[in-house]
């Protein structure tokens, strides 16, 4: 199965010159919690996520309205391709605990999202011989990589 199959196609995003009560507004508005964050042309530079907003607010003390995207937006963004299989947008997701990439061109333009919430909307249990493109166990298994915790550095040194 590839990604465009799963996918949101055209998906809400901001720029780094919106504010952060922008973003706010349209994650509102689109009921999504991460938007891409696009340069002048569609170009992916960034990710903001609904956690970003808060604790920006919280941290900068001082009204969303006020604080531009680019001062909290992640700009380390992983992103997969429409044609890519979806089990490769499951290891990106695995390696690197993020629950959202960014669909891109080859020219790094934006062309869709997807979300841990479209793959878990398409996933099936196996049954027979029937080929299933995404198990419960590929769903399941990504999301503990996800929410696993890093091991504190004690434990680390300690070889745990």
């Amino acid at each position: 199965m590839k990604v465009k199959e799963l996918m949101t196609r055209n998906p809400a995003a901001c720029t780094l010159t919106n504010t952060l009560a922008d973003a706010a507004g349209l994650m509102w508005q689109h009921d999504c919690g991460v938007l891409p964050v696009v340069a002048e042309g569609g170009k992916v530079v960034g990710l903001i996520t609904d956690r970003d907003i808060c604790m920006g607010a919280m941290l900068n003390a001082r009204q969303l309205a006020h604080i531009a995207v680019e001062d909290v937006a992640s700009d380390k963004v992983f992103t997969c391709c429409s044609e890519d299989d979806v089990q490769v947008a499951l290891n990106k997701m695995r390696e690197n605990k993020i629950r959202r990439l960014p669909v891109v061109g080859v020219d790094g333009l934006l062309e869709g999202l997807l979300s841990m919430n479209d793959i878990v909307l398409r996933a099936q249990e196996i049954k027979g011989k029937k080929e299933v493109q995404v198990t419960f166990a590929d769903v399941v298994n990504t999301y503990k990589a996800i929410c696993e915790h890093p091991l504190p550095l004690k434990a680390k040194a300690a070889g745990v």
